[in-house]
């Protein structure tokens, strides 16, 4: 999708500083990781080896989003959900341990130096791919208004970290029956009508792809959506995460760990 530079990719052993509970579906993961492999754009992922776990080893990698990292201190962190063999296998890890991680994989957001004003809509975990773009937004001085959404509001996550950022927080759920497509619809209309925005980006959810691209289109604002998608190899050899794209009148077919996973709302197709 964009020309950006890719960088370096490194397969490197890491160290486990906490890997904790948040709620009771995610978790909070932290590593100790060389410099080298942060030399990272927001909304690129890397290929998690899985632990051993019941003396089977989940045979493929599992790959995930960047949440946060810190060149400084030589950290990256994840926020995953307990979902499923290999991120239970992970969720067993402990401190000091050792974990193998390959990265950074793909092609990130492309966060326009004209930018002035953006707004962020996500779900659930969702919410951690685009909590470095956040980072990068600020960093630049772009006004940031993120809507965030989940099914309670103890499942909201990273509140305190985009307002610590001077972000416009708008949170919506399930339990108070705010989160319907019919109201953040509503919501996006009204930040549409009150000021200018530059670009929409959000993560993973079907529903909301499929109400920005229409927003998008009726006002001629440009939006980019990073794709979550089962991978093998994560870079590009396997084609097991190929997915449809409509570009003009025609449909092609795009890796999503490779010509993604970020991609733009006009072209992305719901599934």
């Amino acid at each position: 999708m964009y020309t950006k530079k890719r960088v370096k990719i490194y397969e490197v052993e890491t160290k486990v500083i906490s890997n904790n509970f948040i709620n009771n579906e995610y978790k909070h993961l932290i590593l100790k990781a060389p410099s080298q492999i942060l030399d990272i754009n927001p909304g690129q992922f890397f290929h998690l080896q899985c632990p051993t776990i019941d003396e089977s080893i989940p045979f493929l990698r599992r790959p995930m989003s960047i949440y946060q990292f810190s060149k400084k201190i030589k950290q990256i962190e994840f926020l995953y959900k307990l979902h499923g063999k290999g991120t239970r296998s992970i969720s067993n890890l402990k401190e000091n341990n050792r974990f193998n991680i390959v990265g950074p994989l793909g092609i990130g957001f492309d966060l326009k130096k004209y930018y002035k004003n953006i707004v962020l809509v996500a779900r659930g975990v969702g919410l951690a791919t685009l909590a470095p773009l956040a980072n990068l937004a600020s960093e630049r001085g772009i006004k940031l208004s993120i809507i965030c959404s989940a099914k309670s509001k103890k499942h909201l996550m990273s509140l305190d970290l985009f307002r610590s950022l001077s972000a416009e927080v708008i949170s919506i759920t399930d339990e108070e029956g705010t989160s319907s497509i019919n109201n953040l619809e509503l919501l996006i209309k009204n930040m549409i009508s009150t000021q200018t925005i530059d670009c929409f980006f959000t993560c993973g959810s079907n529903r909301i792809l499929r109400l920005l691209k229409k927003v998008c289109k009726l006002n001629n604002i440009p939006g980019q959506i990073a794709l979550e998608q089962q991978m093998a190899c994560g870079i590009g050899m396997c084609f097991c995460c190929v997915r449809s794209f409509k570009i003009g009148n025609k449909i092609t077919h795009k890796r999503v760990c490779n010509e993604g996973p970020v991609f733009k709302i006009e072209e992305a197709l719901p599934w």
